[in-house]
């Protein structure tokens, strides 16, 4: 483990452009469809990460040919027509929720027996949900840790189709997961949601990668989705820049009165997370959004301005923004409070407790309620921030320090699970010395 990173102070507003890298969330679908389409698949714009190089190896273990160029952000995906190549696996989804989830349910087409194990901290994640549902399909999925936590085990003969349900306040991941793999079943799928539905952004991105391989899900009424049983075609597939990652820099400039532009994101991504321009906009930024012609690739989006008003939001849609909104909400001029968002506690960490107290460490007054947290901006003190092995507790909390003296950021290269070179391209945006931080 890395000593305490200190973050510089940078003195006045940060001014700079940048664009992220790939999307880890459509990195890992653009993977799963790709591995179960007909014919070859060749991604372009794909994240490496550790989450990535997980579900990558993920799906070698199955039985895939997925051979990554993880410099040139490239990977070519021979597909296997909906058919899981392997009869048995062991797998080591280390703290990738996404390929726990997904590989699960891509498990359940499979003929045979599968194992996935990961993390400690994934060991105390539920996902019984998701289980239940590959149940009612027919498949043997079973839970060994309390709570109906990892590791689990697979049993399959593959998935006839037919009819499930899944609780949607827990993870949209489960109903994603179910949704890819219900598109190579025999007969299709009806899903349903139960409860309240978290991160609907995602179920969208879900159903748009799905459709850019040939796929379909059907959006029956907004309870129900019918996926018919088309499979995916191979093909090429250009992957967004990190709408989440995006998020860091136009919040260092949020918080010190500069300006931001990103490259490659706008209004038509399918990234919900580039709704937290929206956020800043209502605590006092400017934001202008630009679509190119034709292309995504001219597609930009700059954030100017001080954000000086605390705001009261809803920001289950936006969840892992979370930490990044609290960290330019004790600069605010008022109160800012986060609502909805108590499905955050089964994330890397517990991002309502653990973000509260990592903030009342810096000196921040905060109330925390059961789905969200209350920020009164007052004078805060440096101090090194606790990480919790979670890479979005690092990225964001890092940003106090550019205008707080004697912040440092414990663990730091936990920031490899979504963002290897986060600590360089933030040194970079915010003018920092070169050689500031020791390694990524």
């Amino acid at each position: 483990m890395l000593d305490p990173l200190p973050i510089p102070t940078t003195g006045g507003p940060i001014v700079g452009a940048i664009r992220p890298p790939g999307s880890k969330s459509i990195t890992n679908r653009a993977l799963v469809c790709a591995a179960l389409a007909r014919g070859s698949s060749r991604l372009t714009g794909v994240l490496d990460s550790q989450d990535t190089r997980v579900m990558a190896e993920a799906l070698r273990r199955l039985g895939w040919d997925v051979d990554v160029d993880w410099s040139a952000g490239t990977a070519r995906v021979a597909g296997s027509s909906g058919v899981v190549p392997a009869s048995e696996a062991t797998i080591d989804c280390a703290a990738s929720g996404t390929t726990m989830r997904f590989v699960a349910a891509v498990c359940g087409l499979g003929h045979g027996t599968f194992r996935l194990d990961g993390t400690d901290r994934m060991r105390q994640r539920p996902i019984g949900d998701l289980l239940a549902a590959l149940r009612d399909l027919g498949v043997d999925a079973v839970a060994e840790s309390p709570g109906e936590c990892p590791p689990v085990t697979i049993r399959s003969h593959g998935i006839e189709g037919g009819h499930a349900a899944v609780r949607g306040s827990t993870s949209s991941q489960f109903a994603s997961g179910l949704a890819m793999a219900a598109a190579c079943s025999r007969a299709g799928l009806r899903l349903e949601f139960a409860g309240r539905l978290v991160s609907l952004p995602y179920l969208e991105m879900t159903r748009r990668v799905m459709a850019g391989f040939g796929g379909r899900c059907d959006v029956v009424d907004e309870r129900t989705w019918w996926i018919p049983p088309l499979g995916y075609d191979g093909t090429d597939y250009a992957i967004e820049p990190d709408a989440s990652a995006a998020s860091y820099f136009f919040a260092a400039s949020a918080i010190t009165g500069g300006a931001a532009t990103i490259h490659g994101l706008s209004r038509r991504s399918m990234q919900g997370d580039v709704a937290f321009c929206d956020a800043l906009e209502r605590m006092g930024c400017t934001v202008a959004w630009h679509e190119a012609a034709g292309s995504a690739e001219g597609d930009s989006v700059t954030v100017t301005g001080r954000a000086a008003a605390g705001i009261d939001i809803d920001m289950n849609a936006i969840s892992d923004t979370v930490p990044t909104l609290a960290a330019v909400a004790l600069f605010a001029d008022s109160p800012t409070t986060i609502r909805n968002v108590a499905h955050i506690r089964d994330k890397e960490t517990d991002r309502i407790g653990d973000l509260v107290r990592e903030l009342r460490r810096l000196g921040g007054d905060v109330t925390e309620q059961p789905d969200g947290l209350t920020i009164v901006p007052r004078p805060l003190t440096g101090d090194v921030v606790r990480t919790y092995d979670d890479h979005r507790m690092a990225m964001s909390l890092a940003l106090v320090g550019l205008r707080l003296p004697g912040v440092a950021i414990d663990d730091p290269g936990c920031v490899g699970k979504t963002f290897p070179d986060y600590w360089t391209r933030l040194g970079e945006f915010a003018g920092f010395p070169p050689g500031w931080h020791a390694a990524d």
